[in-house]
């Protein structure tokens, strides 16, 4: 048992099991190398998630605002062609998960694909919508 779960135990915090659960799963989704990201500081008030999602298209892409939790998922359709014979394959194709816990007040802004690079904006307005799909545009 860790630390954070056992200060969240306490009996003195009341009504902290959903930070703790925030916690948790940002624990497990740390521990998931693919795809890589970076996470850069543009401003004050504003962060850039960038992913490196290489041959996935804005359609195979799709990103969700829950609450705090932003996740953004990718599958490719229609997957390999037949005919394709790969004397070395080092660019990965599969599908993922990747999920962030947003800080109060944070909310996307905009999201773009460009380069291989789909680069997620995040700004701190006044007040967060619970939930609300992210268009993806293109560069």
């Amino acid at each position: 048992m860790s630390t954070r779960t056992i200060l969240f135990d306490s009996p003195f915090l009341l009504g902290f099991d959903h930070t703790r659960a925030l916690i948790d799963r940002a624990q497990r989704a740390a521990a998931d190398s693919y795809p890589p990201y970076n996470v850069e500081q543009r401003g004050e008030h504003a962060v850039r998630i960038s992913l490196a999602v290489a041959g996935f298209a804005p359609d195979d892409l799709a990103i969700t605002l829950e609450g705090r939790q932003l996740t953004i998922a990718g599958k490719r359709e229609g997957g390999d062609n037949p005919d394709q014979a790969f004397l070395h394959r080092g660019i990965a194709g599969r599908g993922f998960v990747r999920s962030f816990v947003l800080a109060d007040g944070l909310e996307v802004e905009e999201a773009r694909l460009e380069h291989g690079l789909l680069h997620v904006d995040l700004k701190r307005p006044e007040d967060t919508p619970t939930v609300r799909r992210i268009p993806i545009t293109t560069a």
